[in-house]
């Protein structure tokens, strides 16, 4: 995450720049200046669950079961893993353990996969056949495995991509329904969630969405009430836990791929809006999980490791209760080389040990772990069950951090250098935390090492990541937090308007003094700005900005002056005024995937005529952009878009009306505007 801005970023790098200059003999070269890292403990994130760092396992690997791969995984962390593997589910039946027009390998059975499950100290999270199977098949698969054997399989997903059917025009998923519409796919998992809840009740159930800004988002079929996310939660949301996802973030470049980390806050914005749109009552209870993710290039390289450690991080400090590597052992593929190390373009954790059809480049022997597997290793390390992930984050796009909270009073922070070439020296900066003044424990995993290194080296507040590299710092804390007041519970809104919000939270439990007032947060980047204080358990928040973002956390503060962990975070937007002397009435009017047609109608609600208007608007993202609009004069500059009227429609009559549209792209998540301003008044929605 960046902090500050792009002025205040400049400014202190031209001044420690001048500082090395000044001090540097004559002749000689400046240091460069240090990249500042803030982490900022007082802003909290998600709580890091038992179910987090998670793999597929396929039925055409022939090493799914053996020992030699669940203690692999048990070494490295794994928490869940996927059976029976991607596309392979919707043609697979458990009970004669076939995937007719697909290849099973011996010894990968449920019951293979289970123990190899078990041995690991993992929980398993299984796929049931949409595409070829019945809701009947897969009641049974719940009885076989919590009834029969006890398993206790708690999480299960209706099918795997099931939206690449061919409604769309492109199938890679088998789908044997005539009807291979969203309605059609929503419908039978309402079937299925029933069939499989009669049998065990507490298993939760999910279904298949798309994941924002990535295919088939924004697309609506032929015949279709929506997109594929909207008829699916429309008609599902009632039935399921939570909603399934997956992100290969593409990009030609390791560069662009491992820059691509920066959309998951907007992806899980847009993911959670949509869940919330459209899923009904109680959509609050609907979890994520994105059960498929890889870089897409330098897959068994260092760009693999650097982006599962970013991914996971980000995705985790959103509140995904799983992410799941693709894959255990995929394959060699093309081979290359990247940043110096031969990659095989194998999308496994583990080295299948195969070579490419001529046998001119064969892989390390089998079973070899691959350089993401050590980041994942480096995961389990950083961010434990329980761990409350807490902001951190750099102006520097090539270095990003990550934090964790212990209940122990450690704090963990995650260092990523994406920058192949250069070491970052980082000065570290602390917020809502006092690390101790030794030297911290520091796990570094460089480009082309054989695994992980560990040493007591630099100080909480100094360090230089290698190039290419994931640095990771264990501090303890300055002093004792024994007594503190406890946090309060999580925070919810209970009314928002255009300027205000009125925010309330459970009351937190005294520590050893009597709780003195609760403060209210936003997070502003990895800055804390409160924005209020109180000796109860809601505030009304006041001078917010129309149709924004706000994130804010609640702490408590005890008689002492002794304060808590953050509650968990609250994300809320605020919307346009009831009333106001204009309105305006914005349409997505059609969308293709990285691009839409706006259609804006602006209403005078007033008691005069409107002359020589402007109305402006800003992207919530720095994803979007102004490809072209008509019925006035369009421009953009920076975030915020600027239309005035064409020589037919200067003058808006009171209770008039005129109407102008535009072509917006994107690149990541499309968060739609949802304030304008005319003439300088911020309009009402019509």
């Amino acid at each position: 995450m960046q902090i500050g801005t792009a002025r205040r970023a400049a400014v202190a790098a031209a001044a420690l720049a001048l500082t090395g200059a000044l001090s540097a003999a004559p002749g000689a070269a400046a240091d460069p200046p240090a990249t500042v890292v803030t982490v900022n403990a007082k802003a909290g994130l998600a709580t890091v669950p038992d179910t987090a760092l998670g793999v597929n396992h396929a039925i055409w690997d022939t090493e799914l079961g053996s020992t030699a791969v669940s203690g692999l995984l048990q070494s490295a962390g794994v928490q869940m893993m996927r059976y029976p593997g991607g596309s392979y589910a919707d043609i697979y039946h458990w009970q004669t353990h076939t995937a007719p027009g697909g290849y099973v390998a011996p010894n990968t059975d449920f019951d293979t996969f289970m123990a190899g499950v078990r041995r690991a100290g993992a929980q398993p999270m299984i796929i049931a056949n949409y595409g070829t199977g019945t809701a009947q098949e897969a009641a049974d698969w719940v009885r076989y495995a919590n009834v029969t054997k006890g398993y206790g399989a708690k999480y299960w997903t209706i099918g795997n991509e099931n939206y690449g059917n061919g409604h769309y025009g492109t199938a890679w998923e088998a789908d044997n329904r005539a009807d291979k519409s969203p309605r059609q796919y929503a419908e039978e998992v309402v079937a299925y969630a029933t069939a499989m809840k009669a049998v065990d009740p507490t298993i939760k159930v999910g279904a298949v969405l798309t994941t924002p800004a990535n295919w088939p988002d924004g697309l609506v079929g032929g015949g279709d009430a929506g997109t594929w996310n909207q008829v699916v939660l429309s008609i599902a949301g009632p039935y399921v836990d939570f909603v399934d996802l997956h992100w290969y973030p593409g990009g030609s470049t390791a560069a662009e791929a491992l820059a691509r980390t920066a959309q998951i806050e907007d992806i899980m914005f847009l993911a959670r809006q949509q869940i919330q749109r459209y899923a009904g009552a109680g959509a609050d209870r609907i979890k994520v999980s994105f059960t498929e993710l890889n870089v897409g290039v330098g897959q068994n390289t260092q760009p693999g490791a650097l982006f599962l450690a970013d991914a996971y991080s980000a995705l985790l400090e959103q509140g995904v209760f799983t992410v799941q590597w693709w894959n255990v052992h995929n394959g060699i593929g093309t081979p290359s080389t990247v940043a110096g190390q031969t990659d095989y373009n194998d999308f496994g954790l583990l080295s299948s040990g195969t070579c490419t059809a001529n046998g001119s480049v064969c892989e390390p022997p089998l079973n070899t772990p691959f350089a993401p597997y050590h980041a994942l290793k480096v995961m389990s390390q950083f961010a434990h069950t329980g761990d409350q992930l807490v902001r951190a984050g750099s102006p520097d796009p090539l270095v990003t951090a990550h934090a964790a909270r212990r209940t122990n009073g450690d704090l963990t922070v995650l260092l990523v250098n994406k920058d192949p070439d250069n070491a970052r020296p980082v000065s570290i900066r602390y917020s809502g935390y006092s690390p101790s003044s030794a030297a911290p424990a520091v796990v570094t995993f460089k480009n082309g090492d054989a695994a992980p290194t560990s040493a007591t080296s630099g100080s909480a507040t100094a360090q230089t990541l290698p190039p290419y590299s994931l640095t990771l710092l264990t501090l303890h804390p300055s002093g004792s937090t024994a007594g503190a007041p406890n946090a309060p519970g999580k925070p919810f809104v209970t009314t928002v308007t255009d300027r205000t919000a009125t925010i309330a939270w459970p009351a937190a439990p005294a520590g050893t003094k009597p709780i003195a007032k609760y403060e209210v947060h936003r997070q502003n980047g990895t800055v804390s700005e409160q924005l209020g204080e109180t000796t109860s358990t809601s505030l009304t928040v006041y001078n917010l900005n129309p149709g924004s973002r706000y994130t804010v956390n609640v702490v408590t503060r005890d008689t002492a002056g002794n304060v808590s962990w953050s509650s968990p975070p609250l994300t809320f937007t605020t919307g346009a005024p009831a009333t106001s002397t204009c309105a305006v009435r914005f349409t997505d009017a059609n969308d293709w995937g990285n691009g839409y047609v706006g259609n804006i109608d602006i209403l005078n609600t007033g008691t005069t005529a409107i002359n020589n208007w402007t109305l402006t608007f800003s992207w919530p993202t720095g994803w979007q952009s102004l490809s072209g609009g008509w019925n006035g004069t369009w421009t953009q500059t920076g975030s915020t878009i600027r239309v005035t009227p064409a020589d037919f429609n200067v003058t808006i009559p009171a209770g008039g009306a005129t109407s102008v549209g535009f072509v917006g792209s994107y690149n990541g998540p499309n968060i739609l505007p949802t304030a304008f301003t005319l003439n300088g008044v911020v309009c009402s929605a019509a």
